[in-house]
């Protein structure tokens, strides 16, 4: 079982799930594989992509950064709050990207697995959700502005 500790703060990670935060591109075959288990009913994977605008903007790309041990820490949290309110779930999986990423590529992957699909589903979407909230990742858009020049502004992923 892997331990982590953040200040006096220490969370356990069940042996089932998988976190990462990584400047190599997310594998959704690789998510998945580590959701996968013979009692699931149903795994659901949400992938989070560079979309080309925000706000009205066209978006050039994305760069994101993290502070990589809290957020892992933030991961394992999510993971053990899925685990209290859907105690079936099998597998919590939630990779990062960090780094710089063009249109279309992958920046986050979530995956659960459970007996059953609303189960899945709603843990997936706690997952996600209190990601975007809790983990200290920040992405930086550029993107052009109304002039047609090329601007970037740093925003918290929530």
């Amino acid at each position: 079982m892997l331990v982590s500790s953040i200040g006096s703060k220490s969370i356990s990670a069940h042996p089932n799930d998988h976190f990462v935060i990584t400047i190599a591109p997310l594998s959704i075959e690789e998510v998945y594989k580590q959701a996968d288990d013979a009692a699931n009913g149903a795994i659901v994977l949400m992938s989070g992509m560079v979309r080309n605008n925000s706000e009205g903007f066209s978006v050039l790309h994305l760069e994101y950064q993290a502070y990589e041990p809290m957020a892992i820490e933030v991961f394992k949290q999510i993971a053990a709050e899925i685990r209290q309110t859907w105690s079936d779930a099998t597998h919590v999986v939630i990779h990062h990207r960090i780094g710089r990423l063009e249109i279309g590529e992958v920046s986050v992957l979530v995956a659960v697995g459970c007996p059953h699909r609303k189960e899945a589903f709603e843990a997936c979407q706690y997952a996600i959700d209190t990601l975007k909230h809790r983990a200290p990742i920040w992405k930086k858009e550029f993107y052009y502005g109304q002039a047609g020049e090329v601007c970037s502004s740093w925003v918290k992923c929530c």
